[in-house]
Formats: C-alpha cells, structure tokens, sequence
C-alpha cells in the first residue's frame, strides 16, 4: 500500500503569556477548548464529525489537566461528543509527538482528519503532596510540578537530576561556548522576536485571547548590558541565568492533520508536509545533546541533507543548549535558524512548544517561497526531537 502524505492543513495558537501573567487565569483545560474552538472558525466547511481523534501533548498533567485534558479541551470547544482524544506526554517534546502520533495514523491509512498539538498552563501547575498511606499526612511534603524533576526517585545517579539548566551549562562548559555568547544569542531572540510581530508575520496563526495578543515575555527594550547584569542561576558562577533561558509560560497550540486529498476536498493550501520525524535518547543530563543525533537520524531516514535544509527552528530551552547544537554540527548557517526569535523570547509553556516550531518552521518556509525544513527540540530525561517539514514552492 502506497503512503500518503501527511499535511498541516490549518493551525492555530494562543499568545504565549508570561508566568503568572495574561493567561494564568485560564484553566489549561480551557485554553485548549479555546484553541481548537478557534481552529475549528478557521474551517466553516469541515464536519468535525470527520476528526478521528484528537492527539495532544502535554507535560503535566497533576492539576487541572489530568484525566486526559485532549478529551476534556475537544467537548469544552463543542466538537462532537463522538469524537475521541487521547493525551501524550513527552516532557519538552509532547506537542511534536502529538503530531507524530498523528503523522503515521494519517499516513498509514488509519485516520483522515487527526487534530493534534500542545497544551501548558505553567503557571497553574499544582503543589503535589506525596502519597504512603490511605490516611491524609499530618504534615504534608509539597512538591513543585511547574517544571524539572519532583519526587525524584533516589536511585537515580545525582548528575542525571540536577537542574535542566545545569545540565545544560555543564555542556556548553565542555564546548567553551563563552557567557556572552550566550547572552548574544538570547539578545538575537528578543530583536527577532519583537521584529516578527512588527512585520505581522504571526497574522493567520496566532489568535488573541482576550485582550493578551501578543507573546508576553518578549523583551524589546532588553539589552546585551542588562543581560550581563543578571547573576548566575543554575550553579555559583556557572554561565546559565534567567536571562538566557527559556522563561515559563502558559499556551496552547491546535493543527489540523491530514494528507493531500483531505487538504484539497477543504479547497486549502496547507500549511506545511510533515515528511518524517525522529526521537533519540542518551544519558539523561546530556539531553541538550540529543537533538543533534535527532536531525542526524532523521535526514538520514528522509534522505535529505543538512545542505538541503532552508530554515532551522530549534527549541531555545537555553541559549547553552542552542549553541551546543551549534557546536557540534558547524555545517549549520546560522543565520537560518530562530530567524523569528525562539523560546527564550516567544516562551516555553512546555507541553505546546515543539508543536509551535514546527508550524513556525512551515510558515517560514512559506514565506521563503517553499522548501525543507527541520524542526527540532530538546527533551529532558536525555531525550532529543527532530522533524523533517517540507512547503512545496
């Protein structure tokens, strides 16, 4: 049986709020029924009868997203109660696997219609209080769940749970990529960042929610003195700080998934074909590593090469990690990659942001008159993810 090919046909997202900031009121929950609610306006003549399932990624899962938030979001946007979902988790990578799952059901003939993206509302991540006994603690030991390890189990060797941004730090430390760099990088984000919703580039993608209609961490005004300034965060003089990483966010993200006949009975153009993807692992703290044998992995089995590549979109957990890919794969031109900003500025609300990249790297493609694409992300626990997006010109 021939496969089909696997298409964007339409997409949309949240702004991504700051931290306590313009959507921390939302329940995720809502957030994604807001979202698929919206790319459901985008496509008045589809009978959403016709989704398959809906796929989406999201990291938490101990508060108001548990119980499977991909259901719960698709009655809360009124699809159709016939309509199934299922919640993927994947730590940074969930909205891209969300889209992988969704990929090889279209292409292998399982589904016609897939919607599939993220979801994360870190600012309401909840406390969680550890469970031993049928009988409520006396004095209860509260965990953190916004992001990083919790309740981690003591076997685990102490390098492999340090702090995401350490690990980071301690990669770039083995590269010498310098704090400045660092900063460099982080400052490029903002200005790219600030400069693609000046240029309105985020016009048919990305919908206000209220009156939050832009991406709220960006900082336009920010500057290489300011950044130099901010005092070292993962370690004592390490190179890592608040502000060459990614920050915390809240947002959601919604595609629609199909392959070429599905996109032209909607009488589409689609946003991007979705050729093959790749997720790798290594040792856990060496996870901002992983992406690099991810895109290796991935233009192999796609028989494409890093020469073919027009736009690069990789994730900016942390400026460090960024570099490190850099680092290791020089064959990479820089000036193609985040060329709109990335993570540290646009934000991280983890379980949506891989899904983001991998629109943004589409949308780019598109504006450059068509192409190839990789899309790429670290994942914690020693996880790396990598897809190959195409645009026909």
């Amino acid at each position: 049986m021939n496969q089909r090919e696997v298409i964007i046909a339409e997409a949309v997202r949240t702004p991504f709020g700051r931290y306590f900031g313009g959507l921390s009121k939302v329940r995720p929950d809502d957030l994604l029924g807001f979202t698929l609610a919206e790319l459901a306006k985008k496509l008045p003549n589809f009978d959403l009868s016709r989704i398959d399932d809906v796929i989406i990624g999201d990291s938490n899962g101990a508060g108001e997203d548990n119980r499977n938030v991909a259901r719960m979001g698709l009655l809360l946007a009124g699809f159709p109660q016939t309509i199934p979902g299922v919640t993927v988790n994947r730590l940074c990578g969930s909205g891209a696997e969300g889209i992988i799952q969704a990929s090889r059901a279209i292409r292998s003939g399982d589904s016609d219609f897939i919607v599939a993206g993220g979801v994360e509302v870190m600012s309401r991540a909840p406390w969680i209080v550890e469970r031993t006994s049928k009988e409520e603690p006396n004095s209860p030991k509260y965990h953190q769940s916004t992001v990083g390890w919790r309740m981690t189990n003591p076997l685990f060797p102490s390098q492999w749970t340090q702090s995401l941004g350490r690990c980071s730090e301690e990669i770039a430390e083995r590269f010498n990529i310098s704090r400045q760099s660092q900063d460099e990088w982080s400052h490029r984000s903002h200005q790219r960042a600030a400069a693609a919703w000046e240029k309105r580039l985020h016009d048919g993608f990305v919908t206000p929610f209220g009156d939050i209609n832009l991406d709220e961490s960006i900082r336009a005004d920010g500057t290489l003195e300011k950044l130099a300034e901010l005092p070292s965060v993962f370690s004592e003089t390490g190179a890592g700080t608040a502000g060459n990483s990614s920050p915390l966010n809240d947002g959601s993200v919604a595609m629609l998934i199909t392959d070429s006949a599905g996109v032209q009975n909607l009488g589409l153009e689609g946003v991007g074909r979705i050729v093959g993807a790749q997720v790798t692992a290594m040792t856990p703290n060496e996870f901002s590593l992983a992406p690099i044998t991810a895109i290796h992995k991935v233009l192999a089995r796609t028989g494409k090469k890093i020469s073919d590549v027009k736009v690069w979109e990789i994730n900016e957990a942390f400026a460090s990690m960024v570099l490190s890919v850099l680092h290791e794969i020089p064959e990479i031109d820089t000036e193609r990659v985040n060329v709109n900003g990335g993570a540290i500025a646009i934000g991280h609300p983890v379980g949506a942001s891989a899904a983001r990249v991998i629109v943004d790297c589409a949308r780019e493609l598109k504006r450059q008159g068509g192409g190839i694409g990789i899309a790429a992300a670290c994942i914690g626990v020693g996880l790396g993810v990598a897809l190959v997006v195409e645009v026909k010109g």
